[in-house]
């Protein structure tokens, strides 16, 4: 089985060759111009038949890997780069042939060379850690993870995937919460991968399935009653020209506009009001939102600060997904909406006129947590369990 990871199979690897310059393909887009974590580019989605089969073959691949022993521990007392000498780099390389990352190499060596480079820089792309090639603490901490672990964590995964697939929907949008990548799929091909920021540990985004109903264009934002006491009060209490600097209004239960100072900050007395900000380059929406119904009020949407997307760590909202490059995601939604074509998705955004627009054929939602996946190219990818979903603490106790 794991010689569809090594030897002449890595020559043919996609990731291997995109980290040896020899594919073009690698980087997304970002609307900063800016690239963080790489990726290979594939026409699968991760929601597909292709991609479940992918999966029970990593699940045969990782049995036999445990059942020889699994992969040694890597010692992390110092990191490990191009160039360097040491012991430690002898079972660096046992560890990175056990997992198919480096071709079998019978002599054994103490020496961080260009092949171990490109080794490392594929396991940390199948990982979703920025591929430089140095064996920091993120990861020693991935690649430390035992392999029996990391079989119970595909397993799990293989589970989740398998009622989604069995949906059968021919045009849908998934957002995998664990990779923070959205993927707008038609007729079992992704057309378009975007970057999201989704919820923090404390935070964290729900799983949905619904239909992307409605865009609301240069919208305002009301500010969700579960934020005035967690963040409104606290920013109110450091700084009293907050909700003025931020373009906030403030309405009572009358729908009357009431002024900031008319409100004890230092008092609960704030979660009897509304707050709503209104649309511009501030809004905490930025231009545009995807709305769909769901039981939690979340939702999908810009935001005015697109440096976001480049950070590695991309779990910082409050339970509603941040979009990269929304505006290809919504003119491909609106496609069959009359008189929606990427001009005229292009036009609102430029004159920044306030409107909502009916989806006139809504588009399944799924929002998901599949931390660990295959692609039928043969490569295994594992993200952080960052809402702790796959136990594998437990996993690793068992």
């Amino acid at each position: 089985m794991l010689a569809a990871f090594t030897g002449a199979a890595l020559a043919e690897d996609p990731l291997a060759q995109v980290l040896q310059g020899r594919a073009s393909e690698w980087s997304d887009g970002f609307d900063t111009g800016s690239v963080v974590v790489t990726e290979v580019r594939t026409l699968t989605p991760i929601i597909s038949h292709d991609t479940v089969t992918a999966l029970q073959y990593a699940i045969q691949t990782y049995s036999d890997i445990v059942a020889r022993g699994g992969w040694p521990v890597v010692p992390a007392d110092k990191p490990l780069k191009l160039g360097m000498r040491d012991p430690n780099i002898g079972v660096l390389r046992q560890r990175l042939t056990a997992s198919g990352d480096l071709a079998y190499n019978p002599g054994a060596s103490d020496a961080f060379d260009s092949y171990v480079d490109t080794a490392v820089r594929r396991f940390q792309g199948r990982h979703g850690i920025p591929p430089d090639g140095v064996v920091g603490t993120s990861t020693f901490a991935a690649m430390n993870i035992p392999a029996s672990v990391r079989l119970g964590q595909l397993t799990r995964n293989l589970d989740r995937l398998k009622p989604l697939v069995a949906k059968k929907l021919d045009k849908f949008v998934v957002v995998n919460i664990p990779a923070a990548r959205i993927e707008a799929v038609e007729f079992g091909q992704v057309v378009s991968r975007h970057v999201a920021v989704v919820g923090r540990i404390d935070r964290p985004s729900p799983l949905v399935t619904s239909k992307i109903s409605e865009i609301n264009f240069n919208p305002y934002w009301n500010v969700p009653p579960s934020l005035i006491k967690k963040d409104l009060i606290p920013y109110m209490q450091k700084d009293p020209n907050y909700l003025t600097k931020q373009h906030i209004r403030v309405f009572d239960k009358a729908n009357n506009e009431v002024p900031p100072t008319a409100i004890d900050w230092s008092t609960d007395q704030a979660v009897n009001y509304r707050y709503k900000q209104d649309p511009g380059d501030f809004n905490s929406l930025g231009s545009v939102k995807i709305n769909f119904r769901s039981p939690e009020g979340v939702y999908m949407h810009d935001t005015p600060n697109k440096g976001l997307f480049v950070d590695d760590y991309r779990f910082d909202s409050s339970g509603c997904v941040r979009v990269q490059n929304i505006r290809e995601l919504i003119t491909w939604v609106l496609r069959d909406t009359p008189g929606w074509d990427a001009n005229m998705v292009d036009q609102m955004f430029r004159t920044g006129e306030r409107l909502d627009v009916k989806v006139v054929s809504p588009v399944p939602l799924e929002w998901v947590y599949i931390s660990a996946w295959a692609t039928p190219d043969g490569v295994v990818n594992f993200r952080d369990d960052i809402y702790n979903q796959d136990g594998l603490d437990q996993l690793a106790l068992q």
